[in-house]
């Protein structure tokens, strides 16, 4: 779908069957529908309709039902708003969106929770000395040298 045209066309489906499912189908089938995604083939013949559902697998089922039998009702005000001469073909297709993205939570909850027992076992410990800065040597007193002698003595003898 890299023609633009057809991505607007698609942009205006998605308007009109939304505002279709909110105002003029009153079907109690229908759930809290929200229509997520549409796709038009290149030549427009089919128009592919993602939708999500709020609620349970219950809810989706019966949504689906009520699309199915508004589908003639939605395509004729999509013929007449479109004004285009051949109305593409819709179908209507579950979103599997929400579900993937209750998966990638789930996972990356795992990873959290694993993240925060390997901190947990963790001990701060470094490699090496303890401080590794090199420090300026401290001047060692000259207490060996008993007999009062200088270490300039010792080079010369």
């Amino acid at each position: 779908m890299s023609n633009p045209r057809v991505r607007k066309i698609a942009d205006r489906i998605q308007v009109i069957v939304a505002e279709m499912l909110e105002r003029r189908i009153k079907d109690p089938r229908l759930g809290f529908v929200t229509i997520t995604d549409v796709r038009v083939t290149g030549d427009s013949q089919q128009a592919t309709i993602f939708y999500t559902v709020l609620g349970a697998d219950e809810e989706l089922a019966s949504t689906g039902a009520a699309l199915e039998s508004a589908k003639g009702v939605i395509r004729s005000e999509v013929a007449k708003q479109l004004g285009m001469r051949i109305v593409p073909t819709l179908t209507f297709i579950p979103d599997a969106l929400p579900e993937n993205a209750r998966a990638l939570e789930e996972v990356l909850a795992r990873a959290k929770a694993k993240d925060e027992e390997v901190a947990a076992l963790r001990v701060e410990t470094y490699a090496g000395e303890e401080d590794p800065y090199k420090k300026p040597r401290e001047l060692v007193e000259d207490d060996d040298l008993d007999d009062g002698s200088t270490d300039e003595d010792e080079l010369e003898d």
